[in-house]
């Protein structure tokens, strides 16, 4: 991990202070080629889908609604590739993983980061301990997920208030939950690295990370998934 500078990643220039009318999640892995990248890309698919607008789900588009979805690495390959089972796997779920190049999580990462999702605990261990009040907005992935389902979409903003107030309060009611809901086992909030592991692995961490973000999506855009 590096100090506070402009790096190159998703095609999101590093900027102070993100704006008001955006929401940006940063997804959080080791070496930001395989975990990670399969997770910020298929968040942008999913949200694009359910906010109807599939265009502005593809690599170095506006933010999806108002969400800015980026990824970086802990030990983050800078300007690596994504590792070809990844794109596979975007590729299965008619996710673009066109233009990626891996980022090295910097401070500015987690400073303009409204939400971090990381693959593990080690991960989320690691951002929180970088600072910057990361605690009450740092999650592993499927910690998240567990939190959201227990949260009342009723007690959410309506989506006439949009998408970006809607996902600030998702985060404070998961971060409220959070020391009453706990996982039901160690490994459970954990999604294992697949790097050098062949394909039918990589599928398998591919539908994790999908059945994680299935709730997750729905409850920022009130919308479920098609049948």
């Amino acid at each position: 991990m590096r100090g506070i500078g402009d790096g190159p990643g998703t095609g999101n220039p590093a900027q102070p202070g993100p704006p008001r009318d955006t929401f940006r999640i940063l997804h959080v892995s080791t070496g930001n080629v395989c975990r990670s990248p399969i997770t910020e890309r298929l968040t942008r698919h999913f949200l694009a889908d359910r906010l109807g607008d599939p265009a502005s789900g593809r690599a170095g588009r506006a933010p999806v609604g108002g969400l800015i979805v980026e990824s970086a690495g802990t030990w983050g390959h800078e300007g690596a590739p994504m590792e070809a089972n990844a794109e596979t796997v975007l590729a299965d779920f008619g996710a673009d993983a066109s233009g990626f190049t891996g980022r090295e999580l910097l401070d500015e990462h987690v400073i303009r980061a409204d939400l971090v999702l990381t693959a593990t605990r080690d991960h989320r261990a690691q951002v929180i301990s970088m600072g910057h009040s990361a605690g009450l907005r740092t999650f592993t992935l499927k910690e998240f997920t567990r939190l959201v389902r227990a949260i009342d979409p009723a007690t959410l903003p309506p989506l006439e208030d949009g998408v970006v107030e809607r996902a600030r309060a998702l985060v404070r009611a998961a971060a409220a939950l959070r020391g009453w809901l706990l996982a039901p086992n160690a490994e459970a909030d954990e999604v294992y690295d697949p790097y050098g592991a062949p394909l039918t692995f990589f599928r398998s961490i591919g539908d994790e990370i999908h059945q994680a973000l299935d709730p997750v999506v729905t409850a920022l855009t009130g919308v479920p998934a098609r049948a």
